[in-house]
């Protein structure tokens, strides 16, 4: 998998999480819960990924309450909330000390 796939990837796992903790909690269908990402690549102003959407597919149908628990319960996971509100990311490059005997 390439880097940007590992990153969709970590946030289907982590959104499928809170979905089927959900799902568990009210007693519902957890076996068959599929989560799908996908996003956009973006350009401007540097090249990114973008547009990121959640697909959520339950194995039964859910009630308007339950569809919103569902999502509210998404809206809890690390991975979610960190491209929500992006971290500071810092690089410190650091030289290989070669040791000599």
């Amino acid at each position: 998998m390439t880097p940007p796939e590992l990153l969709l990837a970590s946030l289907a796992s982590c959104a499928g999480f809170y979905a089927a903790q959900y799902l568990r909690k009210f007693k519902l269908a957890t076996e068959g819960t599929h989560v799908r990402v996908v996003a956009d690549k973006a350009k401007d102003p540097v090249p990114r990924i973008d547009d990121f959407r959640i697909e959520i597919e339950t194995p039964v149908d859910l009630s308007e309450q339950h569809r919103q628990g569902v999502e509210r319960a998404v809206h809890h996971c690390l991975i979610h909330n960190t491209l929500l509100h992006p971290p500071k990311v810092t690089i410190d490059l650091k030289e290989h000390a070669v040791v000599q005997q």
